[in-house]
Formats: structure tokens, sequence, C-alpha cells
């Protein structure tokens, strides 16, 4: 028989797994009953309007919705070559201590509260922009729809600016624990077939690529979510940007601007909706994510664990 402390230690372990899913039933019923008044006022249109109009109760959400998804894929394709290419430098090329000394800072990067990074890319970077790099964009880009328009210094570019500063530790630090983890007998094994320093180096990443897709995502999940800091730098408004200079506003920021003065039954279910629809992209996000980490080790489990 199992010893007793075997069978409440499992016990235990159960009662957390079980926890953490009847949290998120708990989430998504609030967020469901909520939202019931403008999900059944509204409909379907809801996802597809463009008009926020709280006077005349009318309410689309679709410039949030693509506002988020902008900033976060703008953030992305900056944050990711980025952060992978740190992690490499670090776990292949730059010597124990420094790799030590630069993830530790870092980690620090990634606990600094999100407000501090508003407050940085309002006061600090908005200028810059307006002054730089956006009419230097707009000059030698301008013939290009995502490249036009007023530098305000304040907008979807300078949140997905900040968003990519935010999301770059994550990556950084489980990317290079994730390389620093892969055997090195498969660095070694390479080498001694006659591959380079940079063939190594790609079978090292190719080993830890799980891992490093498991940054990405959790990256992407930050993003998403992500509140103050886009609040702060985005422009707020409810129309739907053409280019990455014009102002925005994402499904986070909205909330956060607008939950306390919302007084219409209609106004706050409308809002709660939103934040249904949030919590709704996230699990879809969560789930294709998943399916790419399938994709790309071929359906195998982890080799370690196996072992």
């Amino acid at each position: 028989m199992k010893p007793r402390a075997d069978d409440l230690y499992r016990g235990l372990l159960t009662g957390a797994a079980g926890v953490v899913f009847f949290i998120v039933f708990l989430i998504a019923w609030e967020s469901v009953t909520g939202a019931a008044l403008s999900m059944k006022t509204i409909g379907w249109s809801f996802l597809l309007g463009t008009e926020w109009d709280p006077v005349m109760d009318h309410y689309g959400a679709l410039p949030y919705v693509i506002g988020t998804l902008a900033t976060s894929l703008i953030a992305l394709l900056i944050a990711v070559p980025l952060g992978i290419g740190s992690a490499v430098f670090l776990a292949e090329l730059a010597s124990r201590k420094m790799g030590e000394i630069v993830s530790f800072v870092m980690e620090l990067l990634a606990a600094i509260p999100s407000i501090v990074y508003g407050i940085w890319g309002f006061f600090v970077l908005a200028p810059v922009l307006r002054s730089a790099v956006e009419p230097w964009l707009i000059q030698h880009f301008g013939f290009l729809p995502l490249f036009r328009g007023i530098p305000f210094g304040i907008g979807i570019l300078n949140a997905s600016l900040i968003l990519a500063v935010m999301i770059v530790p994550t990556i950084v630090s489980i990317s290079r624990e994730m390389l620093l983890a892969s055997p090195r007998s498969l660095r070694e094994a390479s080498l001694a077939l006659g591959a380079t320093q940079t063939e190594s180096i790609l079978v090292a990443l190719s080993a830890a690529k799980p891992g490093i897709l498991g940054a990405v995502i959790l990256a992407l999940g930050r993003a998403l979510g992500e509140t103050m800091a886009v609040t702060m730098v985005i422009g707020n408004t409810n129309r739907i940007p053409h280019s990455i200079l014009d102002p925005g506003a994402t499904m986070a920021s909205v909330i956060a601007n607008e939950f306390t003065e919302a007084t219409s039954p209609l106004y706050i279910s409308a809002l709660i909706q939103i934040a249904l629809v949030l919590f709704a992209v996230t699990i879809v996000v969560n789930a294709l994510a998943r399916l790419l980490v399938y994709w790309a080790t071929g359906g195998r489990q982890d080799t370690a664990g196996a072992a």
C-alpha cells in the first residue's frame, strides 16, 4: 500500500489543479453574466461595429480589437528577434559571468511596474518620436499607408514600442534558460561532424524550440492584456487606426478609461463584454500557441522528462 503521505500529496496537487480550473470558470461565468445585456441588445454587431457612443448607447468594439491585435503584433515583430538574438548571445557567446549579470538586469526590467513604463513612454519616448522618428518615417516611407499621418508621438507606434520593451525581458530570460538547459553534447556532436559555430548554435536553437515558443507565448499574453502603460501612450480614440502613427485604443485601455464613468446598465455591460472578448482572444491565442508548439516539436514529448 502507498504511504498516506503520498495520497495526501496527490490529493493536495489535484485540489490545486482543480482550483485553477474553478477560478477560470468563475471568471468566464461572471464575464458572461455581466455581458448578457449587451450581447442580447447589440448581438454580433458589437464585434463588427465601429461606433462607440455612450450618450446614444451605441457600442462597437472593432476599433479596440484592431488596436489590441495591432500593438501586440508590432511589439512581437520588434521583441522576438531582439530577445532571441540576445538570448543566443548570452547563452552561447558571452562569458558565464556576463550572461548572469545581464540576465539579472533583464529580470529587474521585468519587475518594473507598467505605470513607470507608461510615464517613460509619455515624457521621454513621445517627444523623440514626435520630433525625429515619425517625421523621418513619413518622409521616407510615407508612400506606404502604414506610415502616413501626423507625427503626434502618441499612438500605435509608441504603444507598440513600450510593449516591446516590456516583453523583451521575458523572451530573453526564458530563451536563455532553455538554451542553457539543452544538452551540451548536441553542440559538441555538431562541431565534431564539422559544423561551424553558427551551425552548432542552430542545433541548440532547434532543441530549445519548444521553450522559446513558450517564452513568445508568455510575452504575447502580457502584450495583449497590458493596460496602464498602453493607456498612457496610445492616444485613446474610438476610431480604427489606419497607420502606425495614428492614435488608437486597446480593449484593456478602454476598460481602464471608461469603467469608472459608466452609468447606464448597457454601458457597463458593453465594457464587460469587451473584457469577455479579451478573455476569449487570450484563450484562442493560447490554443493556437499550443498547436504551434505541437507542430514545431512534431508531436513528441519532452525528451528530458521522458528520460
